[in-house]
């Protein structure tokens, strides 16, 4: 048996280095068009940056180094021009020596990756101080520019992982930082009113965010001299960084028939297998699908290559490894916070026609008296049947491992109170007695079972519509005065009982605090006295003016 494997990153060498474990008889062969294997693209931003001393260090395999360790033959600089799937056969071209062979296989992967998408008008002409980020020959090429140009300014196109990455090393490195971003928001497939705590860390930093926009004119010959924008704004530029999202390279694919999936990326089933017999596609190539919603989607990451690349190199081989579905599971670091994502966002949960129920949870990463800094998580629950569904977490410190819990739950279909139920590591250092895992589990199956929340779009959605509402401040006086919600009452949660008379039992309820554990108390209080509907809102306070704030730019 002979397998051929179109790409050398992620996914391909892990396709190849599996199929030599299970079989020792195999012919594996694997072409790619660049210099470099193996290497790990996410490392480039922090390399770019300093971080990393060296490229050697995001470059540490080699094709020798596969022959010798695996039996597998790269080649590098070897470009797949053409395929005849009825005769199992191959054109590839040497692009360093211009010559042509023909190679033969029986079983065929693409793990051909995605290309950096070029949006317009830079997809008119070519420039000297216009880069991407996706190979190890990107970062050279900015490393050589920017030794020898020396940039002051620079230009950043999206505002997703990459862009956010870049934006946050050059910034370090002394650059000035203009981002533009087409959305109206950063990292757009995260909710608005989280990201927009990464937007005021931006702004904080001396970051020019410039949102809903894009460059509408060039001017320069052969390198960038300044741009402007749809919206009139002019911004000189020494150097652009295009970080505008991805494009799965599926044309190889196309042209022997393989089947695309809407995301536009190839159709795989659990296997990695094709609507083609003998043909895998595995990677950035290929689509995978959500653990909640069994729907095809894309997600494009290192970690989810790598588990296709093995699962396809068995499955080859004769085991019995099925793809068992991703949840896009993700995590950056901008500037003093940390930012991660698993499972549906509250939009895409009601695309998905779940009904959700919302928590805004804030609490310290670890114990306060140990220099402990806050964390927002905001979860999603399906009222229909607890499951959780969703969480992003923003905080300088303890994001990760709460985000790879919850994922970790997700992924075995844990309801909100079974978050509650796990036994977590404490001690001072690491996290709280109730850690906030398990305080968001608590707090949002208190909401399935009577304790309802609100979140403060729903609050401000049902005053816009003129709807009767009692709304209680809890706090203290002198936090009412500085700041409260719309037509709020200042009843502190020490007068509530006594003065809970004062109010309409038939009016619905909407009790707050600073952050909602008091706003939580204090709608205990008015349930046990008779009232018929109380909310707590979400977050309190703090959640609701970030909210607000939100609301007011984006006008």
């Amino acid at each position: 048996m002979k397998i051929i494997v179109i790409g050398s990153v992620a996914a391909g060498t892990s396709v190849a280095a599996k199929a030599r474990r299970n079989d020792e008889e195999a012919e594996i062969v694997v072409y790619d068009q660049g210099k470099d294997i193996s290497y790990s693209v996410c490392g480039i931003p922090y390399q770019i940056g300093g971080e990393v001393e060296s490229i050697d260090q995001l470059t540490p395999r080699n094709a020798a180094w596969f022959k010798k360790r695996y039996e597998v033959s790269i080649f590098t600089e070897h470009k797949v021009t053409s395929i005849d799937n009825e005769k199992k056969q191959l054109e590839v071209l040497d692009l360093v020596i211009g010559d042509t062979k023909t190679d033969h296989y029986d079983i065929l992967v693409f793990a051909t990756g995605a290309t950096p998408f070029t949006p317009p008008p830079f997809d008119q002409k070519e420039y000297d101080n216009v880069f991407q980020v996706r190979n190890i020959q990107d970062a050279r090429d900015i490393n050589a520019f920017s030794a020898e140009k020396q940039p002051k300014r620079v230009l950043i196109i999206g505002a997703g992982f990459i862009g956010l990455e870049m934006t946050e090393q050059l910034v370090h490195k002394g650059l000035e930082v203009t981002i533009i971003q087409m959305e109206d928001q950063v990292m757009p497939p995260m909710d608005a009113d989280m990201t927009f705590r990464v937007e005021e860390q931006l702004r904080a930093k001396g970051v020019n965010l410039i949102l809903s926009d894009t460059v509408k004119t060039i001017e320069g010959d052969s390198s960038v001299a300044r741009v402007t924008t749809t919206g009139g704004i002019t911004i000189e530029t020494d150097m652009v960084i295009l970080a505008a999202g991805v494009r799965p390279n599926t044309e190889l694919a196309k042209e022997i028939g393989v089947a695309i999936g809407d995301s536009r990326a190839i159709a795989v089933n659990s296997k990695m297998q094709t609507n083609l017999p003998d043909v895998y596609a595995v990677g950035d190539v290929a689509e995978s699908f959500s653990v909640i919603t069994g729907k095809p989607i894309y997600r494009p990451l290192g970690s989810t290559a790598n588990k296709m690349g093995r699962i396809a190199g068995d499955v080859i081989t004769g085991g019995d490894l099925e793809h068992r579905g991703v949840l896009g599971t993700g995590i950056f670091r901008i500037f003093d916070l940390n930012v991660g994502q698993t499972g549906l966002t509250e939009k895409e949960a009601r695309k998905e026609g779940f009904d959700v129920e919302i928590l805004y949870n804030i609490k310290p990463d670890h114990a306060e008296y140990l220099g402990g800094k806050e964390l927002t998580i905001k979860a999603l629950a399906d009222k229909k049947t607890g499951r959780i569904l969703g969480a992003q977490i923003i905080g300088s410190g303890g994001v990760d491992k709460r985000i790879d819990v919850i994922a970790t739950a997700i992924t075995f279909k844990a309801k909100a109170e079974d978050l509650f139920h796990l036994d977590l590591a404490y001690a001072p250092p690491f996290a709280t007695t109730k850690d906030p895992v398990l305080y968001t589990g608590m707090a949002l199956d208190n909401a399935l079972h009577g304790n309802p929340l609100l979140t403060p779009a729903a609050l401000i959605e049902r005053q816009n519509n003129g709807e009767k509402l009692q709304i209680i401040d809890t706090r203290s006086k002198k936090d009412f005065d500085k700041s409260n919600v719309k037509g709020a009452v200042h009843i502190p949660l020490g007068e509530l009982r006594t003065r809970q008379a004062e109010l309409d039992k038939s009016i619905p309820t909407i009790t707050y605090c600073n952050k909602g554990v008091t706003g939580n108390a204090a709608q205990n209080v008015l349930l046990n006295h008779g009232f018929k509907e109380v909310y707590n809102l979400s977050g309190g306070n703090k959640n609701y003016q970030s909210y607000l704030k939100m609301l007011a730019s984006k006008k």
